[in-house]
């Protein structure tokens, strides 16, 4: 939409008009310079006023059109754009996800298919990074070593698009979750006090790193970073053999009270995903438990519109100093008299 931002300029509008009536005519007691050439200046006055009947009315209309621009200009013309949201800061978040082998059993379906852990996690990790509009959000990935992946960010889509990217084993076949926490504290521990949060997600139990789990939690709880840690991978799976179908249990490895006690030590929650739908959940309940609690900052860009008042002001004034000094008119008489010649020229060579 077209806005003015000094709207109340216009109110000068009536300023030369004001100043015509109201202020009085200041008449001079005689010559007080002396020109030499001051006969030529009254033979070119003396020009200009034969031709006043036509270009007068002209040039007063030329005058009161570069007032109106000048003070178009003067009161800011803007072009506002549609509005946008700017993303502001709820919770520094980072996400932390387990790559290392064991995610490749396919225990779990997606979308009626069988998947392996991974893919799921995948899947549902990235509608919750996108619902998280506003947080500042980091993802690490985590197998023999962890490895920041992207830093925090408002930018959610580039770390979703990173999170689809990663592949089993880049980061080894081991676990180092104490490495993944320790990494995540570091990357927190700048940010304000009350929006720290880890969400910690693993399908073992610590098997590499020089950091161990209880070390890195109590950084975790120095440096008040909460701790939401969840344990992925079905209890039961059939898998056939040459002696026939039998029933295992795909997640013998994972550290269920190590989690739980990274969680309750740092004052976040244990969560055990054994399916799809119930990791879904999860990170719905995770929506609640650290809820986007900021009021969105609307921004609308404004197209500054001056300059093309200003522009038709400084043309008009330039058209008026033509009109001013006869430009037009002795033009005219020139290429009358050019056209003349030449027709007087052509004649006589006819004749």
């Amino acid at each position: 939409m077209f806005e003015f931002t000094w709207i109340w300029i216009f109110w000068i509008l009536p300023l030369p008009i004001l100043a015509h009536y109201l202020i009085p005519v200041i008449q001079t007691g005689g010559q007080a310079i002396r020109v030499p050439f001051y006969q030529r200046i009254s033979e070119i006055g003396e020009d200009n006023q034969l031709h006043s009947s036509q270009t007068g009315l002209l040039q007063k209309i030329l005058l009161i059109l570069a007032w109106i621009l000048l003070v178009t200009a003067a009161a800011r013309p803007q072009w506002v754009g549609e509005p946008i949201e700017l993303p502001t800061t709820g919770r520094d978040l980072m996400v932390a996800a387990d790559i290392s082998g064991s995610m490749k059993a396919e225990d779990m379906t997606l979308n009626g298919q069988t998947a392996t852990r991974l893919a799921v996690v995948q899947s549902v990790v990235g509608e919750f990074v996108e619902r998280r509009k506003g947080d500042r959000l980091g993802l690490i990935l985590f197998g023999t070593h962890a490895y920041l992946q992207t830093p925090l960010t408002f930018d959610r889509q580039t770390l979703g698009i990173l999170l689809k990217e990663a592949t089993i084993g880049i980061a080894g076949e081991k676990t180092a979750i104490g490495e993944a926490i320790a990494m995540a504290v570091k990357r927190l521990r700048d940010r304000p006090q009350q929006s720290r949060v880890l969400i910690l997600l693993t399908d073992g139990q610590n098997t590499a790193g020089e950091i161990s789990p209880a070390q890195a939690t109590e950084l975790a709880v120095t440096e008040g970073v909460r701790i939401h840690t969840i344990g992925i991978g079905a209890d039961q799976m059939t898998v056939r053999s040459f002696f026939g179908n039998r029933t295992i249990n795909p997640s013998a490895e994972l550290d269920e009270e190590s989690l739980k006690h990274i969680a309750t030590s740092t004052g976040g929650l244990y969560f055990r995903a054994r399916n799809t739908l119930e990791l879904k959940q999860i990170y719905l309940n995770l929506d609640q438990l650290e809820p986007i609690d900021h009021e969105a900052e609307i921004f609308r860009p404004k197209t500054e519109l001056y300059t093309w008042p200003l522009g038709f002001t400084l043309l008009t004034s330039i058209l008026i100093s033509l009109f001013k000094f006869n430009i037009f008119i002795s033009l005219r008489e020139y290429l009358s008299v050019v056209f003349k010649n030449r027709k007087e020229k052509s004649n006589t060579e006819h004749g």
